[in-house]
């Protein structure tokens, strides 16, 4: 009968939320017999996921079905929708149903508002979002890292939060390693325990760690935007070096300088409605432009045009099985033909 609802573009947070719910309900010496981990893009695996959670469980503990990519709050077939409502009837009382989606739940569906009401009456029921901040959300990142440290028992201030937010921005699966590292460190260096019993890391333990070789995808795209090429490159050697996936790195560059365009563009046709252009150019806030506006003060259109040109050819290469590196240094260290 319980449903747990996770959603958001943090992967790696609902992943670990996902494991927290397994580890609650499921016995152990029973995980084998009552897990079913199903694909909700398929809609054969749909179906049997609302089969399967009509069984109770075996021996001890509880049975628990995921669904991943669950299509129940954000579109499914009328077919889908009315099988759930039957489903939810005839949910054993220790058969939990777990529901993950990167995107937000849409409250206008029939099944969206079903899923709700059964997590608004039972209290084992429950909902949790994992949105990751964008690039440029420096609160939104500040968050992201105090969130992470309560998950993990431990205890920093405005001080260390800011040079973990520098150092990594907004990987949220980066910040839950670096912080389980600085908690081991803090640990072998007889690390402060505050009155709560949770264990303090301090700037100083961070900054041992960290060393200063702090970059992010935000600070890469001004380095190039100011045509400081090689620092750019050198960053970006190290965040990959780093496990920073290369496309992943693309994409958020990409997102950073399409911003940029449609604000020069906008701007250029003397739009001075701050709401209307980010609202054209898809940024959330729209005190956003303000900084925008500085940042592209003097670039021309053209730049900003070619800038995406070649993270195009950048994205292309590596997916044509060029050494992400190389691909990077073939397109930014090319000069444009105009």
């Amino acid at each position: 009968m319980p449903i747990h609802l996770v959603w958001g573009d943090d992967y790696a947070s609902s992943i670990r939320e996902i494991e927290n719910i397994i580890q609650t309900y499921i016995d152990p010496a029973w995980l084998s017999f009552n897990i079913s981990r199903l694909d909700g893009s398929d809609a054969n695996q749909s179906l049997r996921a609302l089969e399967e959670v009509k069984n109770a469980p075996l021996g001890k503990g509880s049975r628990i079905v995921l669904l991943k990519r669950s299509l129940f709050c954000n579109g499914c077939s009328i077919e889908l929708a009315n099988k759930l409502e039957q489903a939810i009837n005839l949910m054993p009382e220790k058969t939990h149903l777990i529901l993950n989606n990167s995107n937000k739940p849409d409250k206008r569906l029939k099944t969206t508002k079903l899923i709700k009401k059964n997590i608004q009456s039972n209290p084992l029921s429950s909902e949790k979002s994992f949105v990751l901040p964008l690039p440029w959300d420096i609160n939104g990142q500040r968050n992201l890292v105090q969130n992470i440290a309560r998950e993990l028992n431990l205890k920093i201030n405005n001080q260390t939060i800011n040079l973990l937010v520098e150092s990594i921005g907004n990987d949220s699966s980066l910040i839950y390693t670096e912080l389980n590292k600085l908690s081991l460190l803090s640990e072998a260096r007889e690390a402060i325990i505050t009155q709560d019993g949770n264990k303090e890391i301090t700037i100083e333990v961070v900054n041992a760690l960290i060393q200063n070789h702090s970059t992010n995808a935000l600070e890469i795209a001004n380095h190039i935007i100011k045509e400081n090429t090689v620092v750019a490159l050198e960053k970006i050697n190290y965040l990959m070096q780093n496990g920073e996936p290369a496309l992943r790195l693309v994409s958020t560059l990409t997102g950073q300088v399409r911003g940029w365009l449609w604000v020069k563009l906008l701007d250029s046709k003397g739009n001075q409605d701050i709401n209307e252009i980010a609202k054209l150019a898809g940024i959330a806030n729209p005190k956003r432009i303000f900084i925008i506006r500085k940042q592209i003060q003097g670039k021309s259109t053209e730049m900003f045009l070619d800038l995406m040109k070649k993270l195009l050819n950048i994205e292309a290469s590596i997916k044509l099985g060029l050494k992400p590196i190389d691909a990077f240094k073939d397109n930014l260290l090319t000069q444009s033909k105009n």
